[in-house]
């Protein structure tokens, strides 16, 4: 009877390691994404300042 409990245990402990595994590399996963996502706003936002300035520019000026 012990032998089978322990044989359970052993089980649900190498489940709770590959879930541990899996988490770890989502959780990664969704960082290296937010970084991304942050990294293209910038990119976005500064794309969107440099154009406006353009304009602005190109508004001020005498045809």
């Amino acid at each position: 009877e012990y032998a089978a409990i322990n044989s359970m245990l052993d089980q649900i402990n190498s489940c709770l390691d590959h879930l541990e595994e899996k988490n770890d590399y989502l959780h990664a996963c969704l960082k290296e994404l937010l970084e991304s996502n942050r990294q293209t706003r910038l990119e976005f936002q500064q794309q969107s300042e440099q154009q406006n300035t353009e304009a602005d520019v190109q508004g001020s000026q005498p045809p």
